[in-house]
């Protein structure tokens, strides 16, 4: 198993599908292009640094949505009992030491390819996450903790590049608005919700397109590259716009669950949209077809 082989103490009787439902593996792919918006913003988008960086990224997240099974697993035992720690496929010291170890593999990672300058990120990233899973999730303060984790992602991208995080705040920003509402809108995704609540969400997601829009506008790159970040960005907004539409219309449980799966991935045309808008349409064309292919793998592995 891969994760015993990087030295995760995983449990022999805990099969690769359950590690990966903890996880959330297929919502991993809404997480690369953080990094690659970051990177792009700062000038940094070259070598072999970025993939690294991604893949730390990634190594977070993992880490972040095993510990939020552990820290939710009396809760989940109640309300989401088909989930791998309450329903018994994966204990609950697997699902801590997964966490960790991810973590530690992230930081690692990111020391590796950026050194100090992305160590300095990363390690707030994790203690950001650490403290969303631990401390805030049931607090008002959950979407603002959650923001504040997609923003420091984009800004471990453009960690390498001196300065570079004054020139990706405004990705970070735009990524952690979108993030927010996301973050919100998640609270009735058990229970359902109002039609008030979920609109407020979607008031709350509104700054979003106006904000990308603005850095498309301020970059001055290219017609193409203009031309990739309108376009991704109109995906971006289809993709999201349709499900919170009609979580608003029926605001029950289910319709507000595939409104926040939609959020989740609907990263990824945003985050193109982003990247593109820096003189990176090559690279922002390559991010697209993670969105259908997660959309593919969430109908196996939910990405909430």
């Amino acid at each position: 198993m891969l994760l015993r082989r990087a030295g995760l103490p995983v449990s022999a009787g805990t099969r690769l599908r359950d590690l990966a439902e903890l996880v959330r593996a297929p919502a991993a792919l809404s997480v690369p292009g953080d990094v690659l918006s970051g990177a792009a913003a700062a000038g940094a988008l070259r070598g072999a640094r970025g993939p690294a960086l991604a893949a730390s990224s990634v190594c977070l997240y993992w880490g972040g949505m095993a510990l939020n099974d552990y820290a939710d697993r009396r809760l989940d035992a109640d309300e989401r009992p088909e989930r791998p720690i309450p329903s018994g496929r994966v204990r609950p010291g697997t699902a801590l030491a997964v966490a960790a170890g991810l973590t530690g593999a992230g930081i690692a990672l990111a020391a590796a390819a950026g050194g100090r300058r992305a160590l300095g990120t990363a390690i707030p990233l994790a203690g950001a996450v650490w403290a969303y899973d631990l401390l805030l999730k049931r607090t008002p303060a959950a979407p603002a903790g959650m923001a504040l984790c997609r923003g420091l992602d984009v800004m471990l991208g453009a960690a390498p590049a001196l300065g570079g995080w004054r020139d990706a705040l405004p990705a970070a920003v735009t990524v952690g608005a979108h993030t927010y509402a996301v973050t919100l809108l998640s609270r009735g995704e058990v229970a359902g919700t109002s039609a008030r609540r979920v609109g407020w969400a979607c008031a709350a997601n509104a700054p979003v397109v106006p904000l990308a829009a603005a850095q498309i506008r301020a970059a001055r790159r290219s017609g193409p590259s203009r031309a990739v970040a309108a376009g991704l960005l109109c995906a971006y907004a289809g993709a999201v716009s349709r499900p919170q539409a009609e979580a608003v219309r029926e605001p029950s449980a289910d319709r507000v669950r595939r409104a926040v799966g939609a959020g989740i991935l609907g990263l990824i045309p945003l985050q193109a949209a982003l990247t593109a808008a820096r003189g990176h349409p090559a690279a922002a064309l390559a991010l697209v077809p993670a969105h259908p292919l997660a959309r593919r793998l969430a109908r196996k592995v939910s990405p909430t």
